[in-house]
């Protein structure tokens, strides 16, 4: 762990770290990994946008906007920060949402949406949830605020599992939001990758969910310049969304030493579900080693990189 970088630049390193692994896969979302390779021989190395959505370089995708519905929900006034995020994720979905006003988003996961409509009825975004059965990444690329806002493990913990089950209240979804965002929290105190590993895997035991620990312990034997070389990843879902899947490329990608671009750059040429396991990779990666370590030619074309980082000089100003 680099002692010179501060938790300000690890803050709006992880910020800047989602919105940049989200606008990097954006350009091959739904690609295999044999369609990436055959396209971009050495990977998306760029910022690009495209994709089956059209995005404009450096836009936001769900994957960014929704963590920037929880971080607003953080910095906002209030005693609530879960309804907040309910409401801000509701707004969202309406198209009334600041930078994004008559415009509803273009891509909505089927499980986010289901979610927000219930939300939208019952009014209270601690008992609309589904229950198990939907164990989809949707709440895991928004969750790293709240590692970035709060400093009390317990309540750290509960937010975590409650803004997630909004809209994914199985509990993998839960548990392992909550045990990313220990990884995140121990980073940003300044523990070792190792060690914050171990943190989210404790998290995770403590919280009784195997699937979750089991998870976090296949990351750390994937090495990403492996996976690149042949697509095999024995991933359950192969990286196309599945939760666990996601979690353990995330853990992946913070173990590995190699810099943060190269490593973002070769979650994405996994293929399949790009935009959202780059963006969770990203944000640990940005966590451990700072906004310098994103690069400045992808930091100029994302949407919310200004506004990113000002909230990092909130969220250090609240906490101080």
């Amino acid at each position: 762990m680099d002692e010179s970088v501060t938790r300000r630049d690890r803050i709006a390193g992880g910020l800047l770290g989602v919105h940049a692994g989200d606008a990097l896969g954006a350009a091959v979302e739904f690609s295999s990994w044999a369609d990436i390779r055959q396209r971009y021989p050495n990977g998306v190395t760029e910022i690009l946008g495209g994709g089956p959505f059209g995005w404009a370089p450096g836009n936001a995708t769900d994957d960014t906007d929704l963590t920037r519905a929880v971080l607003l929900a953080h910095l906002e006034p209030g005693d609530d920060v879960v309804r907040t995020a309910a409401d801000n994720m509701l707004r969202w979905l309406s198209g009334d949402w600041p930078g994004r006003e008559g415009r509803p988003p273009r891509d909505v996961g089927v499980a986010t949406r289901a979610g927000l409509e219930r939300y939208r009825v019952c009014g209270d975004p601690r008992a609309c949830g589904a229950g198990a059965g939907r164990a989809g990444n949707g709440s895991l690329m928004r969750c790293l605020p709240t590692a970035l806002a709060v400093d009390d493990p317990g309540l750290r913990v509960q937010l975590s599992m409650e803004i997630s089950a909004i809209t994914h209240d199985d509990p993998r979804c839960k548990v392992a939001c909550a045990a990313y965002n220990e990884i995140a929290a121990a980073l940003l105190s300044g523990a070792g990758t190792a060690e914050a590993v171990d943190a989210g895997r404790d998290t995770a035991v403590r919280l009784n969910v195997r699937k979750v620990a089991d998870a976090i312990g296949y990351g750390r034997q994937l090495r990403p310049q492996m996976l690149v070389r042949t697509g095999e990843t024995y991933l359950d879902d192969e990286a196309a969304g599945f939760v666990l899947d996601s979690l353990s490329l995330a853990v992946a990608a913070v173990l590995d030493p190699r810099p943060l671009p190269d490593v973002l750059v070769d979650i994405v040429r996994i293929g399949h579900d790009t935009d959202t396991n780059a963006a969770i990779a990203g944000g640990l990666l940005g966590v451990r080693d700072g906004a310098d370590a994103i690069p400045e030619r992808w930091e100029r074309v994302l949407q919310f990189a200004d506004e990113f980082r000002d909230a990092a000089d909130r969220l250090c100003a609240a906490r101080a």
